[in-house]
Parts: C-alpha cells; structure tokens; sequence
C-alpha cells in the first residue's frame, strides 16, 4: 500500500487551487462538499468560478499563484493542466507546509483524491492507487448502487444519539443495540418518518437495558496453516463476530486480520521446550473471558482436534456452565501434502497414514516405530523439528532405509513457505543447515510430486 487512505478535517482549514479552468472546476465539485476555505488562484476564470466566489462559496484571485498564497493551507491542489504551471505552484504549496496533489500526475503528487460515494456523514472513498481510475468510478457506480440515499438520514440520526447510547456497556451489548437499530428497527421506522426514527432509538434503548444479560460463548476454531483463504466460511463469520480472540502462536497474521479493529486479542502461545503459557492459564482466561458474557474465538492453528489440547479446554468450559462449539479447520499436513502435489494415501504406496508428535508432555514422543519404518509408510509428523535426531535414530532402529524421502516444510500455505526434502539420514542436519526457525512439519516417505519424477530412486521408494 503505497498511499495510506485518512479522512482529514478541513473544517475551517485553507484549501488552495491552483488554476481557474474546467480541470479546477472539476476538482472543485468535490471540495466544496468539505467545510473548508477555498481559494482559488488563476488568470482569466471560468465564468462558474465567478458565479462560486460571488456566492462566497469559495475566493477567487484572478492572477497566477505567487509565493506566500499558500500560508496555512492544508492542501493545495495543482489544476493548471500546465505541467510547468503546476510544478510550480506544487512547490510554492510545500514550501508553505501544504500537502501538494497535481491533477492526472500521480508521480510529483503527495497525495491522492479517491473516488467518493457520499452518504454524509457516511462517506466511502475508492483508490486504485492511480492505477485504474475508470475501474474505481466502475465501483463508486456500484457501491451507490448498494446504498440507499436515506442512508445519510439514518447514520446522522444515530450520530445524534450516540451521547445518549453511551450508558451501554461497551462490547457486545453496545453492538447488538446500534446493529440491531441500522439494520432492523431504523430503515423500516425511516419509512415512516425521521421523527418515528428517532423515537424508535429510545424504545430500543429501554428494552436493551431491561434486558438480560446474555451469557459468554466461545468457539474452538481450527484457524489453518496460515493462509487466511483457507479458513471456513464459519471460522471467519464467528471470528469477526469475536469480542475476544485467543490465539496460538502458530495462527497467521493474515487470519489475525480478520478480527474486527476493537476486539481484544490475546496470544497464548507454545513454544516447543521453550518458555509458554500454561494450559491451566489459557483455560482461566478463556473461562474468565467467557463468564463477563463475552464471544470468545479460540484460535488454534491447524485443525483445532489435532495435538491442541482441544479436550481440556471443552472440560472447564463444561465444568463452569458455559456453552462452546467446535469448528474444524484444515490441518497442516492436508496443506503441506497439497504443498508437495502428493496424496496422503496411494493405491500401492500405503494403505494407511499416520499423524503423529514428535514430543509430548513427556519430552521426545514414543511411537510405533515398526510399523513406521516399513517401506512406503507416510506419516505426518508434528512438533519435529527439536526430536528429528531422535526420530532418525528410532526409524532406522527398526529398519527405516537411510534414504528414506522425508520433507521439511516450514511455514505451510504462506507466502514466506519453504519446501525442503531431504533423506532420513540427512534430516537433522538439512535442518540446521537451512536455518529453519519458522514452524515445520516433516513428511515423512513423501517428497516434491517434481523430485518423485526426476529421480529413480525416489520412484524405487515409493513402489516398495
């Protein structure tokens, strides 16, 4: 994002224009919708210029901008449709300390004037950037398309209420009321009248502070591997939804970002055989969340029933009366197979596929090392990275080939993933080698769908 979208206030504030034709005017149909002071400087006027300063909407000084016009100005628009004319006054602006827009010139402009659907006090802005002007007036079409005009009546009756609303509690109460007023109550009161509009906010008001307060809720959300586009339509509908989110260490910033502006978001993270939240402090604090009548999203990353101590956290939801729900998600090794162009399961591979940790609470995890070790076995093997010595050495125990394809995959389904195969007997040292820091999972008797075909012995291996 190279221009940061803000709305400024301009009320009472010098906007400058520089240039009196139809490129000024244009831009002027625009700012004049603001409450700010406009000047506008240009030689020989359009004749609507004239009529705008005679009606003491804006003031108009027929002659070229000169140094010292720009004084306390907040913005300074070039509209000369001269290059030279333009560079000019863009630079008696700067000097000044205004913010400079050269009309149709993106390069010299420090700032840009997006597209505006205008519903005061609702206003929308579109930008491409610069980048396809005629595809934002496309969207400005249809987003006004989307919006009522009694749209600007309903958000400035709900302004004007705001002061009185504010005896809600913040959170969700205060939310259900103002959605429950601009979604339900409010556009069908409209109908009959602003008047009928605004008593219908008192009439919500009452019965929301009669009310009960509704009990907390939390959801176990599997958030993915990291990819935010692999998130259920669920998991996002219930993690926008979420006045708290509780999160793993593994859950992507993308999916983070889902999460409305005001929720409080905690991280609760794990680090294998490093410093960590205890679970008995993540289930008081989803517990103590739950119990203020919150909605709780607790995000763990992957599917949320697969090494994620999903059974502990449902027991004292239960033993403290508070309702909870579970909402899969895609797990890591579905995302990292689908990363390698494999299949967990082959006809004539493996009849069977394991996921497994590499360490429990316990330390390094026992498994069950024959089967696992058989030729054209697959598994899945989580929390790895630390055990892989460990994990080489009980493999080739029980018979594992020192050639045995296992790929480390790290950060799977992000844009920073990185796909590295190696044998059995290279693993922990491949590891080290590549510096890998980042969560990893290794799958083992898989590798790259590319590699598989390029070399025979890979072919070898998985046909035994």
């Amino acid at each position: 994002m190279r221009h940061f979208p803000i709305f400024v206030n301009l009320a009472g504030r010098r906007v400058v224009v520089s240039g009196a034709g139809e490129c000024a005017l244009a831009k002027l149909r625009l700012i004049l919708k603001t409450e700010a002071n406009i000047a506008v400087y240009g030689a020989e006027p359009h004749e609507k210029l004239r009529e705008l300063a005679r009606d003491g909407k804006i003031t108009l000084v027929e002659r070229p901008i000169e140094e010292g016009d720009a004084i306390c100005a907040a913005l300074l628009y070039g509209a000369n449709e001269d290059a030279l004319e333009d560079a000019r006054a863009a630079a008696i602006g700067r000097r000044a300390g205004a913010m400079t827009n050269i009309v149709d010139n993106l390069a010299d402009s420090q700032f840009i004037t997006p597209a505006i659907v205008d519903r005061d006090p609702v206003t929308i802005a579109i930008g491409t950037e610069g980048a396809a002007p005629v595809l934002a007036r496309d969207i400005k079409r249809r987003v006004e398309e989307m919006l009522p005009t009694s749209l600007g009546a309903l958000a400035r009756i709900g302004q004007a209420f705001r002061p009185v609303a504010d005896i809600l509690p913040m959170g969700r109460i205060r939310r259900a009321f103002w959605s429950k007023f601009y979604f339900e109550r409010g556009p069908r009161a409209l109908a009959e009248g602003e008047d009928v509009a605004r008593e219908s906010l008192d009439t919500l008001l009452n019965e929301t502070l009669s009310a009960e307060v509704e009990a907390g809720h939390v959801a176990l959300i599997g958030a993915g591997p990291g990819d935010p586009e692999l998130l259920t339509l669920k998991a996002r509908r219930l993690l926008h939804e979420a006045d708290v989110v509780i999160t793993d260490r593994l859950v992507g910033a993308g999916v983070l970002e889902l999460a409305r502006r005001e929720a409080e978001i905690i991280e609760v993270g794990k680090i294998g055989f490093g410093p960590s939240w205890k679970q008995d402090d993540i289930n008081a604090l989803i517990v103590e969340k739950a119990a203020e009548g919150q909605k709780v999203a607790r995000l763990k990353g992957g599917d949320v029933a697969i090494f994620a101590r999903l059974d502990e956290e449902i027991e004292v939801l239960e033993q403290a009366g508070i309702s909870w729900e579970i909402v899969p998600g895609i797990t890591t090794a579905s995302a990292a197979a689908a990363s390698l162009g494999q299949s967990l399961t082959k006809r004539g591979r493996n009849k069977s596929f394991r996921m497994v940790t590499g360490h429990d609470v316990d330390g390094f995890a026992e498994q069950d090392w024959r089967d696992l070790a058989k030729p054209g076995a697959t598994a899945a093997i989580y929390m790895g990275k630390k055990a892989s010595t460990f994990l080489r050495g009980r493999l080739m125990m029980h018979g594992a080939l020192d050639n045995t394809p296992v790929t480390a995959i790290e950060n799977v389904s992000r844009a920073d993933q990185r796909i590295l195969p190696t044998t059995l007997i290279d693993l922990p040292d491949m590891l080290e080698r590549e510096d890998v820091t980042g969560p990893v999972i290794l799958m083992l008797g898989l590798a790259p769908r590319a590699a598989v075909a390029a070399l025979p012995e890979l072919q070898a291996a998985e046909a035994l």
